[in-house]
């Protein structure tokens, strides 16, 4: 049994103060308010989150980082340079680089990643290495493997695309069969998008897992929306539609460029949505209609994508700010929503997210006193705080992190560094 005080606690039912949570084998077993701490118990200072969620992950994507924005370009000239680095990884170096990128979110608050993964090289080693990587972080992994059959639509794939595609659905299918699942590790399925799955394979990937998370790159470009309406007359989301991928098991990244009728189908059938602002900044993708999926009936996730940045505080203030630039509206989402966006461990398989009686004892203490966040009110922080300001981050019981350095692996900059 482990204890842990909270100065401000985020519950489900509002912020409460002087917060006693007790953990037993890694999962909250009560939660109360206390006048007199206790001894021994951990205390949190500042406002205590529950675990944050990093729906949307390419962890070797991090590899790209301050290399790719000085000449200009396009998503599609971005994308030559990632398919560089995919071809230089094995599973040895990509086990050292998803560590410290994983141990890069710990610190920042991340409790579970959904590692959106594709670069599988005709079996499950990079997959293992990813498991690897997670566990050693102190962190739960959803390992969303992704099926890439076609390097376009109609164009068969080339050069290092190779390493993505297991050559059929079939294969693919039989391949991620043989991923097992344990506490610190779910298995769910991707498509990667609707330019590398065929029209004909659409259905099998996304019946494949039926009791599994699916996930799919939705919409990122322009040029994907039409090149799909040119080959078939339908949007990317009514060619899912026609394959039955339609349902609240589906979360759908990015869904920057979608028609009305697009929003009104994902959202009448609960389709989550995972946006990542930075990303989607970096990359020039646009800013996708967020409260309109919302109030359609799509809830929000949040991931942090090529790790542009891994920050999680600063993908939900870019939520909001997109939306305010998008509308020229303030307060499109209250605090409280991008909370909820912030801890959607739902969209990876995980029951988790909430400070409450038998979910995962995940909390992450942000400073109340920074320079950032000094005079804050308590449900503004969010608006406020950066992952500089996370002080402890707890996962699954145990501390992983304190003041931005890793409890077991480290300084993550030094990990990184070699990995890089």
């Amino acid at each position: 049994m482990k204890s842990f005080w909270c100065e401000r606690a985020w519950l489900p039912g509002g912020v409460a103060s002087r917060v006693l949570v007790r953990a037993d084998r890694g999962r909250i077993a009560s939660v109360s308010t206390v006048d007199t701490i206790p001894l021994g118990c951990e205390r949190l200072y500042g406002m205590v989150f529950p675990g944050f969620a990093n729906a949307h992950s390419h962890a070797f994507h991090r590899g790209l980082r301050g290399r790719t924005h000085g000449d200009g370009g396009t998503f599609w000239t971005w994308r030559d340079r990632m398919y560089d680095l995919a071809s230089s990884l094995t599973p040895d170096s990509y086990l050292r680089l998803a560590r410290a990128v994983y141990a890069e979110m710990a610190v920042a608050g991340v409790t579970a990643v959904g590692e959106f993964h594709y670069l599988h090289d005709g079996g499950n080693e990079m997959g293992e290495a990813l498991r690897q990587a997670a566990l050693d972080a102190g962190i739960r992994i959803t390992l969303l493997d992704a099926c890439y059959l076609a390097g376009g639509i109609g164009q068969p794939v080339r050069g290092v695309q190779e390493r993505f595609s297991d050559g059929t659905g079939e294969k693919w299918a039989a391949r991620v069969a043989d991923l097992r699942e344990d506490d610190n590790t779910r298995v769910g399925a991707a498509i990667h998008s609707v330019r590398a799955v065929p029209r004909e394979t659409l259905s099998l990937v996304a019946g494949a897992f039926p009791e599994r998370p699916l996930h799919v790159h939705l919409s990122e470009q322009p040029a994907e929306n039409q090149a799909c309406l040119d080959a078939y007359g339908l949007t990317p989301t009514e060619l899912l539609a026609e394959a039955g991928a339609l349902s609240p098991r589906l979360t759908a990244v990015h869904a920057t460029h979608l028609s009305t009728s697009d929003i009104s189908a994902l959202g009448s059938h609960g389709v989550g949505a995972c946006f990542c602002p930075t990303t989607e900044a970096d990359l020039a993708d646009g800013i996708g209609p967020a409260r309109e999926l919302v109030d359609a009936g799509s809830p929000l996730s949040l991931g942090s994508d090529q790790h542009a940045v891994v920050d999680p505080l600063l993908e939900a203030r870019g939520l909001e700010h997109g939306e305010r630039l998008r509308t020229g509206q303030r307060g499109r989402f209250a605090p409280a929503e991008l909370v909820a966006a912030l801890t959607n461990h739902a969209a990876l398989g995980w029951d988790a997210g909430r400070i409450e009686v038998g979910m995962p004892a995940d909390l992450v203490a942000v400073r109340m006193d920074s320079v950032r966040t000094a005079g804050c009110t308590d449900e503004q922080v969010v608006l406020a705080a950066t992952a500089s300001d996370v002080s402890v981050v707890v996962s699954g019981g145990k501390v992983v992190a304190r003041n931005g350095v890793h409890e077991t692996l480290g300084d993550v900059g030094r990990l990184l560094t070699e990995a890089l």
